[in-house]
C-alpha cells in the first residue's frame, strides 16, 4: 500500500468515527451506559460477521491461543468504546472531541519513550500547533463552565488510544504479519464493553428507532474503521496515525452543527483551524519529501 492510499484510507476513518455525536443527539430514549451498550454489542456482532468472512470459523477455535497483546488491545479498545460514548452523553461533542484529541501528544511520548521511535520535525511541528489549537478550544470550553465530568471521562479515550497504537507498533516491529493478528482485539473490546456496561444500562430504555441509529453506530461508525485502522497501523507510524485521527474533531464538529444543531464557539473554530492546518501541513511536507 502506497503513503498517499493509507493516509487515504486513514481519512475514511476519521470520517467514519466523526459521525457519533450527531447521531447520538437524534436518540429518543437510550442514554448513558445504555448507549455505550448497544453501540458496542452491536459492534461485537458487526466484528464476528466481518472476522468469520475474513479468516474463516477457524478464528474461534483458537481463542484460548490469542497472544497476550491481543488481550491488552481489547482492553484498550474496550476503554476506548465505553468512554468515548459515556462522556459524549455528559458533555458536548465538541468538548469530547477536543479532549480526545491530545491523543497524538500522548502517542508520541509513548512511541519515544517505549518504541525509541526517532520523529521527524515536521511532526513535532505539527503536533505543537495542533496541540495549541487544542488548547485553546479546550480552555475556552472551561471558562463556559462545560461539565468536568464529561471531559475527565473524554480523556480516558486518548490515553488508552496511545496504549493501544504502542501495542500494534510494537507487534508490527516484532512480525509484519502481527497487525492481522490484532484485528481480533478490536472484537474482545466490544464484547468486553459490552459486558461491562449492561449491569450498568439495565433496565433497557431504547425504542426501534434508537436501536436502529446503534446498530449504524456499531457497524458502520466503530467496526468498519476500527477494522481499517488496525490494518493501517502496517503502514503508518503510530504518530501520523494520532495526527490524522485529529480530523474527527473537525468532522465530528461539523457534523454535530449541521445535523445537531450544536453551534460550535469561535474558540472551537479558530482551534479546529489550526489542527486541520498541521495536518495539511505534515502531510504535505511528507509528500513533497517523497
Amino acid at each position: 500500500m502506497t503513503h498517499a492510499r493509507a493516509v487515504f484510507l486513514m481519512i475514511l476513518v476519521t470520517l467514519l468515527w466523526s459521525i457519533a455525536g450527531v447521531v447520538t443527539r437524534h436518540l429518543e430514549a437510550a442514554r448513558s451506559f445504555e448507549v455505550t451498550f448497544w453501540r458496542s454489542l452491536f459492534n461485537a456482532l458487526a466484528l464476528t460477521v466481518a472476522l468469520t468472512w475474513l479468516r474463516g470459523p477457524a478464528l474461534w477455535r483458537g481463542v484460548a491461543r490469542w497472544p497476550r497483546a491481543l488481550w491488552l488491545s481489547g482492553i484498550c479498545w474496550a476503554v476506548m468504546f465505553t468512554a468515548f460514548m459515556v462522556a459524549i452523553t455528559l458533555t458536548t461533542v465538541a468538548n469530547v472531541l477536543v479532549t480526545m484529541a491530545i491523543g497524538p501528544l500522548v502517542t508520541a511520548l509513548f512511541a519515544r519513550i517505549f518504541l525509541h521511535h526517532r520523529l521527524p520535525a515536521r511532526t513535532w511541528s505539527a503536533i505543537a500547533i495542533a496541540g495549541l489549537g487544542i488548547a485553546w478550544m479546550f480552555g475556552r470550553e472551561a471558562q463556559a463552565g462545560v461539565s468536568l465530568a464529561g471531559t475527565l471521562v473524554a480523556l480516558a479515550v486518548p490515553l488508552a488510544a496511545a496504549v493501544n497504537w504502542t501495542i500494534l507498533q510494537h507487534g508490527n516491529r516484532e512480525d509484519a504479519e502481527s497487525a492481522q493478528d490484532m484485528l481480533p482485539a478490536v472484537w474482545i473490546g466490544a464484547l468486553l464493553s459490552a459486558l461491562v456496561t449492561l449491569p450498568l444500562a439495565w433496565p433497557l430504555m431504547a425504542s426501534a428507532h434508537d436501536l436502529g441509529l446503534l446498530a449504524l453506530l456499531g457497524s458502520v461508525q466503530l467496526a468498519i474503521p476500527c477494522l481499517l485502522v488496525v490494518r493501517l497501523a502496517r503502514e503508518l507510524p503510530a504518530p501520523e496515525i494520532a495526527l490524522l485521527a485529529l480530523l474527527e474533531v473537525v468532522f465530528g464538529v461539523a457534523w454535530a452543527w449541521i445535523g445537531a444543531g450544536e453551534t460550535p464557539s469561535p474558540a472551537t473554530l479558530t482551534g479546529g483551524t489550526l489542527v486541520l492546518a498541521a495536518l495539511v501541513g505534515n502531510e504535505a511536507l511528507a509528500l513533497r519529501r517523497r
